[in-house]
């Protein structure tokens, strides 16, 4: 028997047999997949904080789309607002663009009516006229009156009325007021003379009747 360092050769065999069995458990661990003791705390320890991290990713992640939903409600809720607005301005343009065209049509002939009305007023004073002048005028008087009736219907087919109150209650709309008299016969407020009749077109006033009210 020898001795190698002081042990004999048996002890040194055994201590030889029992490294390379240690070895060969590390070995097997290894290959396995398993993690040595002194490295489970480690491991541990890196998965929670890796979790954690995926935790905080994912919850910053919901935060982040929880936002831009929030802010295209925002913008879809905004866009539909200006459709809305922009659809009723155009039915407003539309609106007062057939009010426009209808009150053309209905007042196209307000100035041509304004002239005539002066014709009107002078064959109704030659007829009155010609009423009081001495001397058979029957004839004239007739074919003057019948000449201003027609005038007349014809300016009425165009929307054209006269306004002669005598009688109706003042109307400060379509009479002109020239003077007040007392009369204890008639209301008061009432027209009791028309110094010059007045005229509407389509409803519209085109020259106010000048008229004489009782109080």
């Amino acid at each position: 028997m020898t001795v190698e360092n002081g042990k004999p050769e048996e002890q040194v065999a055994e201590e030889a047999v029992a490294a390379e069995h240690e070895t060969v458990e590390e070995f097997v661990i290894n290959e396995e997949g398993g993690v040595p003791a002194d490295n489970e705390a480690g491991y541990s320890s890196d998965s929670e904080s890796d979790s954690e991290s995926d935790s905080e990713s994912d919850s910053e992640s919901d935060s982040e789309l929880q936002q831009q939903v929030e802010a295209l409600t925002e913008q879809l809720a905004q866009a539909k607002d200006q459709t809305l607005r922009a659809h009723a301005e155009m039915q407003n343009i539309k609106r007062r663009s057939r009010q426009d065209v209808e009150k053309a049509h209905k007042f196209a002939l307000e100035k041509f009516v304004d002239s005539l009305i002066p014709v009107v007023d002078s064959l109704e004073k030659g007829i009155e006229s010609a009423g009081q002048a001495e001397g058979s005028h029957e004839a004239l008087v007739e074919g003057m009156n019948l000449t201003l009736k027609q005038f007349l219907a014809a300016m009425e087919k165009a929307g054209v009325k006269q306004v002669d109150p005598v009688g109706q209650p003042f109307d400060p709309n379509f009479h002109q007021a020239m003077s007040m008299v007392p009369n204890p016969d008639m209301e008061s407020n009432t027209v009791m003379n028309v110094f010059q009749k007045g005229y509407t077109l389509n409803d519209r006033l085109v020259r106010p009747a000048m008229v004489v009210v009782s109080k």
